[in-house]
């Protein structure tokens, strides 16, 4: 990888892709709205940003130093200074345009209880990072001889790409059918350690709060998803490729475009 693109096949990557999400408590969306927006048009950026009173969730592509402005500008807002994109390199854009909206939600629950803003990071649900699950797959248990259950939280279709060796599915159609699947399920998890993953962490966020609620005991969310996991380990246990909302379609565990679903 050089600064300005990615070798893949003997070929220069030059579009990079970004995706982030942060829970934070917004009181102008509207304004902020305006501003994110105009930003992103200077920079010729394309892709989806949406924002709701609970925080933002964005994907958006196009040169490295562009996307890079952008993210600065959102960093200069002490509300977003702690956001870490992920990144990966395409050689077009795999967005048609730019859309920044304003939800309801950034992820929808439908459960207004579950508000990561509202606790803080210091409230969020235990995470786990992607080389100490690796670790635990690899072996078989967590650190203290527990069996380790992975729980896909994505979309039917999403986990026919590719999910995790064993991984529990619950063949959702939408987020939103996840927590009536915990209170249906959520006996078999008793004696074990729970693991809840997605795309980039943002349902396995509201995923993991949820089920503590609901009374499962030890509950992890796996920190950055399974793009975070795919960039910080050699992509162990994962079987298949992961979808990913942009016309590459799904990524390999090289963060290169991998191929169509199971």
């Amino acid at each position: 990888m050089t600064a300005s693109g990615f070798f893949y096949n003997g070929a220069m990557s030059a579009v990079l892709n970004i995706s982030s999400y942060l829970f934070v408590t917004l009181d102008d969306t509207a304004a902020l709205r305006e501003h994110l927006h105009a930003e992103a048009l200077a920079r010729d950026l394309k892709g989806t940003v949406l924002i709701a009173e609970e925080g933002i969730n964005l994907f958006l592509a196009g040169p490295a130093e562009a996307v890079r402005g952008w993210v600065a500008v959102l960093r200069a807002d002490p509300r977003f200074a702690a956001i870490e994109p992920k990144e990966s390199w395409s050689a077009t854009v795999p967005f048609k345009k730019l859309l920044v909206k304003v939800k309801r939600e950034i992820i929808r629950m439908n459960h207004p209880t579950i508000r990561p803003d509202a606790v803080g990071s210091e409230g969020r649900a235990p995470a786990v990072d992607p080389g100490v699950l690796r670790q635990w797959l690899t072996q078989g248990h967590d650190d203290e001889g527990r069996p380790v259950v992975t729980l896909d939280t994505r979309n039917a279709f999403e986990v026919d790409y590719g999910t995790f060796e064993g991984a529990v599915d619950w063949r959702i159609s939408k987020f939103s059918e996840f927590p009536e699947a915990v209170q249906a399920h959520k006996a078999e998890f008793e004696g074990k350690t729970v693991v809840s993953f997605c795309t980039g962490g943002i349902r396995c966020e509201k995923a993991a709060l949820y089920m503590q609620e609901a009374g499962i005991e030890r509950v992890y969310q796996l920190e950055g998803g399974i793009l975070k996991y795919f960039e910080l380990t050699d992509g162990a246990h994962w079987h298949g490729d992961c979808f990913v909302f942009d016309e590459r379609e799904a990524l390999a565990a090289n963060l290169q475009p991998g191929g169509k679903a199971n």
